[in-house]
């Protein structure tokens, strides 16, 4: 075996273990925020609706600095703080529907559909090892399209076209979670916090979205 071909062998096993960290930090630290974002979503059960505006400026200021602060320490109290935020602000609605007649049934469906959809795309990624890297452009027209979907709900109240915006959600997010991971299984993604960061909203909505369908077909809304 020549040099090179050591220095190949080499740096493929680096290769493979910096992959392998990043996986295992990545898994462990959305497990960690996404308990902490139920737990402050149970804490919060109970508790009056949070101002719109408020809740809206916390998140995208929240995930402004986590992206920012990503490469410190410092992106990992602004992760828990963007999770527990997340959650505190979900925990109102998931008590009033919970208080419904079909409102456990449809939170513990949404729970299952949501894990078995993460799962499910997640263990086919790490298997199959693709590179996904060509949904990122339907990806971002994906994200301009929901924006201006979004955009026109505000004024326009259809409940066909809510429906069709949860579901744009659940393939757009479906998507964001194959082609994360996916970015980090071939080594294009070596910063754990903002793969966490990325698969916990992208799990956020698969969640919401879900609550939204179900709760429409149950007759709820």
């Amino acid at each position: 075996m020549s040099q090179f071909d050591v220095m190949d062998v080499a740096r493929t096993g680096e290769s493979v273990l910096a992959v392998n960290k990043v996986l295992k930090n990545t898994y462990m630290l959305l497990g960690m925020t996404l308990g902490f974002s139920a737990l402050m979503a149970f804490v919060s059960t109970n508790a009056a609706p949070m101002n719109i505006w408020m809740y809206i400026i916390g998140v995208y200021g929240l995930l402004f600095a986590t992206h920012a602060l990503a490469r410190s320490a410092w992106g990992l109290l602004t992760m828990f703080a963007f999770a527990g935020f997340i959650g505190y602000g979900t925990g109102p609605l998931i008590g009033a529907l919970m208080s419904t007649s079909a409102g456990s049934q449809v939170v513990t469906t949404a729970l299952g559909g949501t894990a078995f959809i993460f799962l499910g795309l997640s263990g086919y990624a790490l298997i199959s090892r693709k590179d996904f890297s060509f949904l990122s452009g339907f990806i971002t027209a994906g994200m301009f399209v929901l924006l201006a979907a979004m955009i026109l709900g505000i004024f326009v109240k259809i409940p066909a076209l809510q429906l069709a915006i949860s579901v744009g959600f659940m393939l757009f997010s479906s998507a964001i979670i194959l082609y994360q991971t996916g970015e980090i299984v071939n080594g294009g993604e070596r910063n754990y916090i903002l793969a966490t960061i990325t698969l916990f909203v992208s799990i956020y909505n698969l969640f919401m979205s879900l609550i939204h369908l179900l709760t429409a077909f149950s007759g709820e809304e």
